[in-house]
């Protein structure tokens, strides 16, 4: 295709070629010997008609041909402008990124006092190098090490003996000895199973002792010796998880890897402890049960949850909503995914508090809008007290009056706790409370004070008069205590009665509702929130 200067090159020869196109028509008319109609003024009209038009043409083409090159210079220039600013922009989000890098690690060495170590290979190294950002150099495993040695806790001589000698019972009896100490035991215990020669072994050993004298004492209740037993057994799978996901635990021996050999055991311990587990009446637990909270713990602890399907480990999640380990326990588990349906099934099943908990970990709150679940459940609980309150009797009204108060104080602890007190203000459940412990008090007064006072005749034997005494009339003693504490929850370590039952478990799909919640004597179902426990 021709370009402008060769298309002006062939319009300015043109005029010539008109003159050499006149002469060969001149010549043409002298030989010709039949005169010619056509003239040549006529042909010269036309040819610089035609001239013209293609010149207007062409001037026409180099206009829009400038205007095309100054656009393309004007975008050029604004492309320049735009990607210098984007360069500016992605220097700014790397200092910032650097900036919450470095005050991340900062938090981190505060809290456990010592510097941890930078990744020798960071996939941004090679953009960050290139715009001059620079990450800190990385410290050697030797030095972690040695900060690592000297920064965390230090375990009692004791404890790390037992570890040394892989004493499974000799470790049970020692935790059982300093229960009243159990919040620095467990602070201790990580170290302590460093020190021990097969830490994974080890706490494997002392799970033997789980199920070990399984009975039922005369009221009912689970032995307490056998409960402390379990609870040492969940420390310790919790305290060997700790090191796993800890990036600074340095293990240096064989015998602290995961083997082949230890998951296979772990495997059939989970096995039995899932037979038992269908065994149990777990749904009494409320939330809190410590069996299926073992279990599941179990699968974490030793990298076996892929055993199991997704769905029938769900299906466990209720029995454990109450406890606050349950979200990272559902993360090790790899069931964030499946989080939307336990959450609905605990809002189906009367338990918001757990699945406003649930939905504030794992970011769930769009989808359960926590202010309008406290408000439904609040409203359900008062609609069905005031429905029945008239047709009860006065034990049935009192209980009726618990269940509300209870809840009361379930949902101001959850708006507290998730700071919601703008959008749901607390001092209207806060006066429905005093009102509700003001009647009940009100109601204990007045059984107390219509019970018969029992009379002793006088020394005369003439009439009869109160007995005398030294104490001030019953009708001012302080009020006898709830039937339910007011609070039971805000303990540290809190676990019901879980009673030995048929079967109840099945292998039906998630989607099924759970067995129904106990219910009090007079047939009503228990269904108030409690916060988390510990």
């Amino acid at each position: 295709m021709y370009d402008l200067e060769s298309v002006a090159a062939l319009m300015e020869s043109t005029s010539s070629k008109i003159e050499q196109l006149q002469q060969a028509f001149a010549e043409l008319e002298g030989q010709s010997a039949v005169s010619m109609n056509l003239k040549w003024k006529q042909l010269d009209d036309h040819f610089r008609g035609f001239e013209q038009s293609l010149k207007k043409k062409f001037d026409e083409l180099k206009e829009q041909e400038k205007e095309f090159q100054e656009t393309v210079a004007k975008s050029e220039k604004m492309l320049e402008q735009r990607e210098a600013a984007v360069v500016a922009k992605e220097l700014t989000y790397l200092e910032r990124l650097q900036e919450k890098r470095d005050a991340a690690l900062a938090m981190i060495f505060s809290k456990s006092k010592l510097s941890l170590p930078v990744p020798a290979i960071n996939p941004m190294n090679k953009a960050l190098d290139n715009l001059g950002v620079k990450w800190p150099k990385p410290a050697s495993e030797e030095s972690v090490c040695l900060q690592v040695d000297s920064a965390v806790v230090k375990p009692r001589s004791e404890l790390v003996s037992l570890c040394e000698k892989m004493n499974v019972k000799g470790l049970h009896k020692f935790i059982s000895d300093n229960r009243k100490n159990l919040a620095t035991i467990r602070e201790e215990i990580p170290s302590a199973l460093k020190k021990a020669p097969h830490p994974y072994g080890l706490v494997l050993d002392s799970l033997e002792e789980f199920y070990a004298g399984d009975n039922l004492v005369l009221d009912g209740k689970k032995d307490g010796d056998l409960l402390g037993v379990r609870r040492t057994c969940l420390m310790l799978m919790e305290s060997l998880g700790q090191l796993q996901t800890d990036n600074i635990t340095c293990f240096s021996s064989e015998g602290h890897m995961l083997t082949t050999d230890i998951k296979e055991r772990a495997k059939k311990t989970a096995f039995e402890w899932k037979s038992k587990l269908d065994s149990l009446d777990i749904d009494a637990s409320n939330g809190n049960c410590l069996e299926a909270h073992a279990f599941l713990q179990l699968l974490a602890t030793f990298g076996i949850s892929a055993e199991y399907n997704e769905d029938d480990l769900c299906k466990l999640l209720p029995y454990v909503s109450r406890r606050r380990q349950t979200p990272e326990l559902c993360r090790l588990l790899g069931l964030s995914q499946k989080m939307p349906g336990v959450i609905g099934v605990l809002v189906e099943t009367g338990k918001p508090i757990d699945a406003i908990n649930l939905a504030y970990a794992f970011e769930l709150t769009e989808q359960y809008e926590p202010v309008q679940l406290l408000k439904v459940y609040l409203r359900d609980i008062k609609k069905v007290s005031h429905a029945k309150n008239a047709k009860m009797s006065s034990g049935a009204q009192n209980e009726m009056n618990e269940r509300e108060l209870s809840a009361l104080k379930a949902v101001i602890k959850c708006i507290e706790e998730h700071k919601l007190e703008e959008h749901y203000p607390v001092d209207p459940l806060q006066k429905r409370v005093l009102q509700l412990e003001k009647a009940m008090a009100d109601k204990r007064r007045a059984v107390e004070a219509a019970k018969p006072q029992s009379k002793r005749p006088r020394a005369n034997g003439s009439a009869f008069a109160p007995r005398a005494t030294s104490f001030a009339d019953k009708s001012f003693y302080p009020a006898t205590p709830e039937r339910h504490p007011s609070y039971p929850y805000e303990r540290q370590f809190v676990y019901g009665a879980e009673a030995h039952h048929p079967p109840m478990m099945s292998s039906a799909p998630y989607t099924i509702q759970p067995a129904p919640a106990p219910y009090y004597g007079n047939g009503y179902p228990v269904q108030y929130q409690v916060p988390y426990i510990h």
